[in-house]
């Protein structure tokens, strides 16, 4: 039999020896929950914003994470529960692969997770959104965009077409007529009647009260019938989901928000009179962010009466200054004040003949603008489309042309759209996108203020071997 022994010497070294391996391993075992909860931090972050909304990014190229996840609430409360799965699954990726029997050798599980802060997409009056938007039209030629749309704004503003009171001007006209009064014949004893003053401007009046679409469309009841409930939208909800605001890491990267740069994405994801497109819910959406009406009707009708608005400006500008057509009225003033034999009607009559025809040109620009035809702001004698005696059968007067120079009915709406309140702008097209959203399989209650595209997580690890570790990382899509 053999007898083993140690000396003292070799029992003091292996303590020391052992003291430092299992050091060592500890050691080891710390650097490797704080390099393991790094890695699973970045992991769970990225994995929550790889939830982006599909059909988002697909119909407008907008990545934002829907915080209903097809759901009907909306709530960052599911994002972080989303963003806990991920971290406590990579914690343990050996239970996905079946073998939880396995010795852990961190014992790692998620602590608590706060989402603290995050980027709704109409927060701050639509910034985010556009922030990205932005950054997603970052090739988008501004300057040049930007000059055409001034100049002709200019124009439009030099002359007061968008403030211009022609129906004022119209109203006076006719007072003036009213005040001196038509003489009156015997018609029976005793009996008395105006003698009829038969101005055909007040036939071209009369229709001022039958819409200008009736009056300007070849088939009105092709016109889209297009209707939503619009207590439904973000621009009319109570309440809305809000976040933390504009990230300012996404300003920095990505640039400030650009409204010039909004609106001709608008133009480019949104369809218009002529322009419609196959995804939209309303056809006319551009004109829906201009008016705001809940059919399409309404929103189409308000885009043409605009455009009646200036171009009956305009025309009135010119057709003033016209020596010919101006002598064209006198003549058919004094033929009608003739037979009245009172020639202080002769003046105010030429008057409401030149507005009325005015008028019917103006009918005339707006039926060749939505049949695809171009008119210029300001226009010369080779620009003028109608006669005078337009004013006497308005209807039939009125031709399609598609061709012409000048302004096409895109580019009218182009400066309708520049001098539209932002904020209003903004919510209105956030309006567009939800109907269009909502029209895709499984988001019939989609809403833009439950979609985030940055956020800021305080994450905690914790270990059974006693350890945690604890981070703030912050990740969006910039």
């Amino acid at each position: 039999m053999r007898r083993g022994y140690i000396t003292v010497f070799l029992s003091l070294s292996l303590t020391l020896i052992l003291s430092l391996v299992f050091t060592v391993i500890e050691g080891a075992r710390i650097s490797a929950i704080r390099m393991k909860s790094e890695c699973v931090a970045d992991i769970g972050m990225n994995s929550v914003l790889a939830e982006y909304h599909r059909e988002l990014l697909e119909q407008y190229d907008l990545l934002f994470v829907d915080t209903s996840y097809c759901g009907s609430h909306p709530d960052i409360a599911n994002t972080r529960a989303h963003l806990q799965n991920y971290v406590q699954k990579n914690l343990h990726p050996q239970e996905r692969k079946g073998m939880s029997g396995e010795k852990d050798f961190l014992a790692m599980d998620a602590g608590i997770i706060e989402i603290s802060e995050y980027s709704i997409a109409s927060d701050d009056k639509g910034a985010v959104l556009k922030r990205q938007i932005t950054d997603y039209m970052g090739d988008y030629p501004t300057g040049t965009v930007l000059e055409k749309v001034s100049g002709n704004m200019e124009l439009l503003q030099g002359f007061g077409l968008d403030c211009g009171d022609v129906e004022a001007r119209r109203q006076s006209y006719e007072a003036q007529i009213e005040e001196i009064g038509l003489p009156e014949e015997e018609v029976e004893e005793g009996r008395f009647e105006e003698v009829p003053l038969n101005n055909p401007a007040d036939l071209a009046n009369a229709t001022r009260s039958s819409g200008v679409l009736n009056l300007v469309l070849e088939d009105a009841s092709a016109v889209s019938a297009a209707r939503v409930d619009l207590s439904n939208y973000i621009s009319h909800r109570g309440s809305r989901m809000s976040g933390t605001g504009l990230c300012r890491e996404a300003v920095e990267t990505g640039g400030e928000p650009n409204e010039l740069v909004f609106q001709a994405y608008l133009f480019e994801k949104c369809g218009y009179y002529g322009a419609e497109m196959e995804k939209s819910f309303l056809k006319y959406q551009i004109e829906y962010i201009l008016a705001g009406e809940d059919t399409d009707w309404k929103n189409l009708e308000a885009a043409a009466k605009k455009l009646l608005l200036w171009r009956e400006a305009a025309n009135v500008l010119y057709i003033l200054s016209d020596g010919a057509k101006v002598a064209e009225a006198q003549a058919m003033a004094a033929a009608l004040t003739a037979v009245t034999l009172m020639p202080a009607l002769m003046e105010p009559v030429k008057y409401t003949i030149l507005f009325a025809w005015a008028y019917v040109e103006s009918l005339q620009d707006v039926k060749t603008l939505l049949s695809g035809g171009r008119v210029p702001l300001m226009k010369t004698a080779a620009d003028w489309k109608t006669g005078i005696n337009s004013i006497k059968n308005v209807r039939e007067s009125l031709t399609a042309d598609s061709e012409g120079r000048g302004l096409n009915y895109k580019e009218y709406l182009q400066m309708m759209l520049f001098l539209q309140d932002g904020e209003t702008r903004t919510e209105r097209a956030m309006d567009i996108m939800e109907m269009d959203i909502r029209k895709t399989p499984g988001n019939a209650r989609f809403r833009m203020d439950g979609c985030f595209d940055t956020y800021q997580a305080q994450l905690a690890v914790t270990s059974r071997f006693g350890y945690s570790c604890e981070m703030t990382r912050q990740y969006g899509f910039y």
